[in-house]
């Protein structure tokens, strides 16, 4: 496990405070940790906090924690790209 996925899972496991960390894994779904729409619009605030990053509309669509590490990773990567313009 890489530390992205660990401090995404370990938000996850922050917002929910139902699952030990060690139940997640990359290819957890949302809907298999019980992640409803609104579990999931408050996740996505955690998140964007955490990484000081502003998820657009299409992060309503991540699925699993693959999907949200790659996303993460990616506006991480473009903001640190912005910084040295």
């Amino acid at each position: 496990m890489d530390d992205l996925e660990k401090k995404i899972i370990d938000v996850i496991v922050r917002t929910q405070k139902t699952f030990p960390t060690e139940s997640i894994h990359i290819d957890s779904t949302l809907e298999e940790l019980g992640i409803d729409s609104l579990d999931g619009v408050n996740l996505l605030f955690a998140l964007e906090e955490e990484f000081n990053i502003a998820l657009p509309d299409e992060a309503k669509g991540m699925k699993t924690i693959r999907d949200i590490v790659f996303g993460i990773d990616f506006l991480l990567q473009e903001q640190a790209a912005n910084k040295t313009k």
